[in-house]
This record gives structure tokens, C-alpha cells and sequence, in this order.
């Protein structure tokens, strides 16, 4: 009696040969990366290298010169705006440097807003956004102003906002960058521990080591080009 291998799963997202300039000036020169699902994925490389433009064509902000974005066995890069917007508010989580949270509103409202903008109702919105600001233990915040918050807590309320719809991949550009290095740590190990816990999928663009060994395999990128650091060569 035989036992059939069980299928290995394909990426969940990927870039092949993925090319992005701005005019004259090449930000990525034929990229090419796959992560697959519950991996957490630390693309690396000094400034201006090109790895956020990467991370934005992965995203679906930006669309490729050349070259093909695929996310969940579908082309991504081909897609309308509308629907790419669409994977924005529900499938994808973001993360950024100086977290982006919208000054006029609450704690509660800014985490509840993606799920606002995708037509969830008001009530449900609320509710599953003040249990996620209770399992941050930022409940207490949840009617305060982000402009009342320290960096750290901005940082934390920006990973509930990302976490809040459920989405495949979350996105997070250099998110400790604006943070002393014990509140970067804090702020790590909170999202590592929580896209575990949820299964999700994490990119994650930074140039520093410390932020990068948190993750389960890192990435270069240099003058436009992936590589594989142990492998010493680009990643097909």
C-alpha cells in the first residue's frame, strides 16, 4: 500500500521579475521573491536600495513597469484600482514607519476604520475593534486622540488597526524605525507574536539586523536586485 505525499502549498504571494522605475532612475531590476502563508518574510537593504518600492508593488500601491505580482493564485498587478483598493481594506494589513493613523479620530476609530471602509456595520466594527484594544491592554486609550500617544503606543494601535480585519499578509515598513531600540523590540515581538497567533502572513522591509532576526528568513535587496544572503544569489 502506497501513502501519496501530501501536496506542498504553492506561495501566497509572489513577484516575478518584477521591474519599477521612477523616470530614468530603476528602483528594482527584475525582482523576483515568493512567501508563502504564515511566513514571516524580512526583506532587507540600505536606504534606497529599492525594498520599499518592492514592498509596494507586492501590496498593490504601486504596479510594475514589467514583470507579474501574484497574490493567492491570482494576478495582482492586472487588477483595477477598485479592486486592488478593495484587497487593501480587507486582505492586507499595513504597518508603517511613523504608524499614519488619522489625528482627528480616536484610538477606537482609527482601528475601526478599515473595517468601516469595508462596509462592515458600525456597531460590529467597534465591537471587534475594542476587543483587539483590549488584547493589546490599550483598552483604556480607546477614546484618546493619537496625538496624545507615545511612539511605542502609536506602533501598537497601528498593529491592531492592521490585525483588526483578519487579513492574509500584513505589510510593515521599517515599523520600529521611528522607536527607541527597547520600544522597537517591545513593538517586534507584539507583532511577531500576534501574525503567529493569527496565522498571518508578515513582509517586513527594515535595514536593521535586530528587526530582521525576528523574522523566519530574510531577503537583500541591493541596486534594485533580490538575493538570498546565505545563498548568495538572486532569488528566481
Amino acid at each position: 500500500m502506497t501513502v501519496d505525499a501530501l501536496p506542498v502549498p504553492g506561495p501566497l504571494l509572489e513577484a516575478r521579475s518584477v521591474e519599477r522605475s521612477y523616470g530614468k532612475t530603476p528602483a528594482l531590476r527584475a525582482a523576483s521573491l515568493s512567501v508563502t502563508a504564515g511566513e514571516i518574510l524580512a526583506i532587507m537593504g540600505p536606504s534606497g536600495s529599492g525594498k520599499s518600492t518592492l514592498l509596494h508593488c507586492l501590496a498593490g500601491i504601486f504596479t510594475p513597469d514589467a514583470g507579474e505580482v501574484w497574490f493567492d493564485g491570482r494576478r495582482l498587478d492586472t487588477l483595477s484600482d477598485a479592486r486592488r483598493s478593495e484587497l487593501r481594506r480587507g486582505a492586507f494589513g499595513f504597518v508603517f514607519q511613523f504608524g499614519r493613523l488619522v489625528p482627528e479620530l480616536t484610538v477606537a476609530d482609527n482601528v475601526a476604520l478599515p473595517l468601516l471602509l469595508g462596509r462592515t456595520g458600525r456597531k460590529q466594527a467597534y465591537q471587534r475593534a475594542h476587543g483587539w484594544l483590549r488584547r493589546l491592554e490599550l483598552e483604556e486609550l480607546g477614546e484618546r486622540r493619537t496625538g496624545e500617544l507615545s511612539g511605542g503606543q502609536a506602533q501598537q494601535v497601528a498593529i491592531a488597526r492592521a490585525l483588526v480585519t483578519g487579513p492574509k499578509v500584513v505589510f510593515a515598513d521599517e515599523p520600529t524605525g521611528a522607536l527607541d531600540s527597547l520600544t522597537g523590540e517591545k513593538v517586534m515581538e507584539l507583532l511577531v507574536g500576534l501574525a503567529r497567533e493569527e496565522g498571518t502572513t508578515v513582509i517586513l522591509v527594515t535595514h536593521e539586523p535586530r528587526v530582521a532576526a525576528c523574522a523566519d528568513r530574510e531577503v537583500m535587496v541591493r541596486d534594485g536586485r533580490v538575493t538570498d544572503p546565505f545563498a548568495g544569489e538572486a532569488v528566481r
